[in-house]
């Protein structure tokens, strides 16, 4: 298979997992699975990590990449058999949004059982060390209208989540047609 079908595949698969997650956030947002909406969340911030990381590759390490992933194989690194991490994907990220860290830390602890996970009974805002709960806040203030409580709890959040998510899938389908398009970004720019 050549690189542009790789590119086609590739494409392809990230676009059908975001438009599963948006039907998906409507579904669970109308049953207020709240934790499920938070792994929606990371789950679609994975693919626009991976992608911004793709962006920030030469042409023929982006090819090798792609192909790694339309074939169900990890990423490694370059000349070497270690792989590449997602802390390395959203610490490039960060450097681009200024949020991907503390939304995508977030969704962790909503993908692997955690104390977040106690939810209904305890929220999970608040066992948060305070900087990442006020970066949390403050990003879904100022992209998404709130919520605007001084005591702003998780069930105060719940409600802008879907909001969130059209905010990422946006974001990544801009970073998709920049994929399409050839277009790269240095890591310095990032």
């Amino acid at each position: 298979m050549n690189h542009r079908d790789n590119l086609t595949f590739f494409l392809r698969q990230v676009r059908s997992r975001s438009n599963e997650h948006s039907r998906t956030m409507i579904i669970l947002a109308r049953e207020s699975l709240a934790g499920q909406m938070v792994a929606v969340l990371r789950q679609e911030l994975d693919s626009m990590v991976r992608v911004i990381y793709l962006l920030a590759q030469n042409e023929e390490r982006r090819a090798t990449l792609i192909e790694a992933s339309v074939n169900g194989e990890k990423w490694s690194q370059q000349n070497s058999r270690a792989f590449v991490t997602d802390k390395e994907m959203v610490n490039l990220s960060q450097n681009l949004q200024g949020w991907t860290q503390s939304v995508y830390k977030f969704g962790c602890a909503f993908i692997h059982l955690s104390s977040l996970h106690d939810y209904n009974d305890r929220d999970p805002l608040e066992l948060l060390p305070n900087l990442e709960r006020e970066d949390i806040l403050n990003h879904c203030r100022h992209y998404h209208g709130g919520p605007y409580e001084s005591d702003a709890n998780f069930s105060n959040l719940i409600p802008y989540l879907p909001k969130v998510l059209e905010k990422i899938a946006g974001n990544l389908e801009c970073y998709l047609e920049n994929l399409e398009e050839g277009a790269s970004v240095k890591a310095s720019e990032i």
